[in-house]
């Protein structure tokens, strides 16, 4: 089973994005479904957010 995550910035709201290493994204108010991420579009994605922020 999945570990899924959220941000910290989002600990106490109830619509947050989730993460899990291997599987993909979800919203925390759909659990049931996800998007697949690969593991080189993630990494290119948390690059950009880097570089944007």
């Amino acid at each position: 089973m999945a570990e899924w995550r959220k941000s910290s910035f989002s600990a106490n709201a109830s619509s947050c994005v989730e993460i899990a290493t291997g599987v993909g994204i979800r919203d925390s108010k759909a659990t049931a479904e996800h998007v697949e991420v690969g593991a080189a579009a993630w990494s290119s994605f948390l690059g950009t957010v880097k570089r944007s922020g």
